[in-house]
């Protein structure tokens, strides 16, 4: 029987530590230190409000936040997480909209020279515009309580990372590797797949990762200028003005948490597509 077989018909061990219990163990400690300065920070924000006996006007305690976010996960005033659903939802479309516009965009940007050097200045003239100037145009041409205009908010911010980062993907190959394909006589669809979409694959998820949080951002946004009560961006506006700040800061929270998840789950997707990037490779 071969070493590689291990003892008694066992397999042998991963001296590399590529196996799941090494990625498990590599993933606690990267993430660790992270865990750990969150906690540290949110005992001492406890501790400095109970000491200086700070007044929740001024900033209220990570416990008195907590007790708001579970008295109010299903309020009827507060419907925390109903808000944090519909919020999420336009979050989410305006993600969709803005990244299929932008990779749309893109392509066409980087196959035609002319078609780019015509694009790329609105581009970054409309993402140069402040995105509340944006808001009471969307509430005008969707409608105030349509989910729609809180959607194109988080479209138009999530639009300009994803169309300039695709195209200087697609656009910026290795001219060795345009040369080669030459050679071989292959067409342009092939150069494509083979060459510009993977050149392009970390720039998109690197577009995609910016756009999820600016996305949730946007959507935000949009919601305080108006629209259905249930949503996170009225929650905030609606318990500050009844100087409820507790529950302010749970709706905030939510909005946070809302946000890494979102980035996570990209993050996640990420590994799984481009395994071979160095992006998505554990070190050590």
């Amino acid at each position: 029987m071969s070493a590689a077989a291990g003892v008694a018909g066992r397999p042998a061990a991963d001296p590399s530590g590529t196996g799941a219990a090494g990625r498990a163990s590599r993933a606690v400690r990267g993430y660790a230190p992270a865990v750990l300065v969150a906690a540290g920070g949110l005992v001492a924000w406890e501790l400095v409000i109970r000491v200086a006996n700070l007044n929740s006007f001024i900033l209220p305690a990570p416990s008195a936040i907590i007790a708001a976010l579970v008295e109010n996960w299903n309020g009827v005033r507060f419907p925390l997480w109903q808000s944090a659903q519909n919020t999420i939802i336009e979050a989410v479309g305006g993600f969709l909209i803005g990244t299929t516009a932008g990779v749309v965009v893109a392509f066409l940007a980087a196959r035609w020279g002319g078609m780019r050097a015509l694009l790329l200045p609105l581009a970054v003239a409309a993402n140069a515009i402040p995105i509340i100037a944006f808001a009471p145009l969307f509430n005008t041409w969707f409608g105030l309580l349509n989910p729609l205009s809180k959607m194109m908010m988080a479209a138009v911010l999530s639009f300009f990372p994803v169309m300039a980062n695709v195209t200087r993907g697609l656009a910026g190959v290795d001219p060795a590797q345009l040369e080669l394909m030459r050679s071989y006589a292959a067409p342009q669809g092939t150069v494509l797949r083979k060459v510009r979409i993977p050149n392009a694959l970390p720039y998109f998820f690197t577009a995609l990762k910016l756009a999820s949080t600016l996305s949730l951002i946007g959507a935000i946004v949009a919601e305080y200028f108006g629209g259905q009560g249930s949503v996170l961006g009225r929650m905030i506006v609606q318990s500050a003005s009844a100087l409820k700040f507790d529950i302010t800061w749970a709706a905030v929270s939510l909005a946070a948490i809302a946000g890494i998840t979102f980035y996570l789950v990209i993050a996640a997707i990420e590994r799984v597509a481009i395994p071979w990037h160095a992006s998505s490779r554990s070190e050590g």
